[in-house]
């Protein structure tokens, strides 16, 4: 349901996760030689040029959005390694985001009437919760998120070539199976996979 109030400490904390998540990508792509994110507009932290129309709509919608994915030529990478780098830099990106919140979290106080701290330290909170959230999802050895891939890399390379063939052909379809399940369902796969794990981070490093 639509709520201003949570959306407004929401929005711009979501927006940044996935901006940095993205730029992240697109700025690790070109450190090892690859050209398309530049030239695709994607090296930038423009939120506007991550967006993916659809995913921006379920964001208002429903409180779960995804940005559009950064083009790479793996051709260009000049490290046998890169593409797995670039697949984790956006796991990275979330997971500094959400040390960066619990930080502030400890050591910028807000000395304000009681109203403002509270929707400092609620702010605060959501940071540390989405990015974890985004971190742990995108982890998930599910095609077409990054988890996948950097499974696939790690993989000897018969199995990674399986896991590939098996994952793009089933990788979406399971995904979307754990989401309905979750909504028709009293048990939720993703709560148990990501919500158990990230409750856990989010007391470690709020101290909580």
């Amino acid at each position: 349901m639509f709520d201003p109030a949570f959306l407004l400490p929401f929005l711009p904390v979501f927006l940044l996760a996935l901006t940095l998540h993205e730029f992240a990508h697109a700025w690790t792509a070109w450190r090892y030689g690859d050209p398309t994110p530049r030239l695709a507009g994607r090296l930038t932290l423009n939120p506007l040029r991550h967006l993916d129309p659809l995913g921006t709509l379920c964001l208002f919608l429903a409180y779960v959005g995804w940005a559009k994915p950064v083009p790479v030529n793996p051709a260009y990478f000049t490290h046998r390694r890169a593409e797995l780098y670039v697949s984790l830099a956006g796991i990275v990106a979330n997971f500094l985001q959400a040390v960066g919140y619990a930080l502030l979290w400890h050591f910028v106080p807000l000395t304000a009437p009681a109203a403002l701290a509270l929707a400092w330290h609620r702010f605060l909170w959501l940071g540390v919760l989405i990015n974890l959230s985004l971190a742990l999802f995108n982890l998930l050895p599910l095609f077409p998120l990054d988890g996948a891939h950097v499974l696939k890399h790690l993989l000897p390379r018969p199995q990674a070539q399986r896991f590939q063939a098996f994952g793009q052909r089933y990788g979406a379809a399971l995904l979307v199976g754990l989401l309905l399940v979750g909504y028709v369902s009293e048990v939720s796969p993703l709560g148990l996979l990501i919500g158990v794990p990230r409750d856990w981070l989010a007391r470690l490093l709020l101290g909580v």
